[in-house]
């Protein structure tokens, strides 16, 4: 997951709104969003090369999800799977302070990251790379590959775009939320962040909709969790471009049992 924007315990029918996009190479094997049988409630997409995952909620509240952090500078050998950490949670009853709290001091194994993991009463956040562990409140924000709420462009952009939707709307409809998740358009020279990548490739990944020959956009998630617990889940996979791929829809009722 490269880019998420969330409005967080602040609208007066959603508990949760949420948008995100993944950007991954095309090449790797992925699997769209299901319920696992494995863990039948866990509904998460799969990374068929190391069997984690970038996002998921279950049925009970618990959610988690997860952006690599860009610093090239910074990268280890060997490291484990950041995938796991999204798929760890989702399969356990740990409390989210506690699971966040493992893995900040487990997160040597691991190439940098962002972490936000949560239950219908909390939402965590944690990044490696500032080893700082935060409950969010209430709020409007935005994550990309760099720190919580980043004034990136693109993140700096789908957060207003976010705000002035729901600022004006009681009954949410996803598809304005996929059409925001859809803009293309890359940022200004001037806007660029330096992040120790060529300019080239900062100016590819500065867009919200990432189109790259080999590496992209490969799908956009709708999160919804309302006041009476009700969930709504819908993802757009994509091929290179604005290609569809497939499209998965899913409404369910929060339960305390899975």
């Amino acid at each position: 997951m490269c880019l998420l924007f969330f409005a967080y315990d602040c609208h007066p029918r959603y508990h949760l709104i949420l948008a995100a996009n993944r950007d991954e190479y095309f090449k790797r094997p992925t699997k769209s969003a299901h319920f696992w049988e494995s863990h039948p409630g866990v509904l998460a997409g799969r990374d068929l090369e190391m069997l984690g995952t970038w996002m998921g909620i279950t049925r009970s509240g618990r959610f988690a999800a997860l952006t690599n952090f860009r610093d090239p500078t910074a990268q280890i050998m060997n490291a484990q799977s950041r995938g796991m950490l999204v798929s760890n949670f989702l399969c356990s009853h740990e409390s989210p302070i506690n699971y966040v709290q493992d893995v900040a001091n487990n997160s040597a194994r691991y190439n940098p990251f962002n972490l936000l993991v949560g239950d219908p009463l909390r939402l965590m956040y944690y990044c490696k790379q500032s080893s700082f562990v935060k409950e969010l409140s209430p709020g409007i924000y935005g994550l990309s590959n760099h720190f919580l709420d980043t004034p990136w462009p693109k993140v700096q952009k789908s957060k207003q775009a976010l705000a002035n939707y729901i600022e004006k709307t009681s009954l949410l409809e996803t598809h304005v939320l996929f059409k925001i998740l859809a803009d293309a358009e890359p940022a200004q020279d001037y806007e660029l962040p330096d992040t120790g990548i060529s300019y080239e490739l900062e100016k590819m990944l500065s867009s919200i909709f990432i189109q790259g020959a080999d590496y992209g956009t490969r799908s956009s998630t709708v999160l919804l969790i309302d006041r009476n617990n009700h969930v709504t889940f819908k993802e757009k996979s994509f091929y290179q471009g604005h290609e569809y791929g497939m499209e998965v829809d899913y409404e369910f009722m929060l339960n305390s049992l899975t």
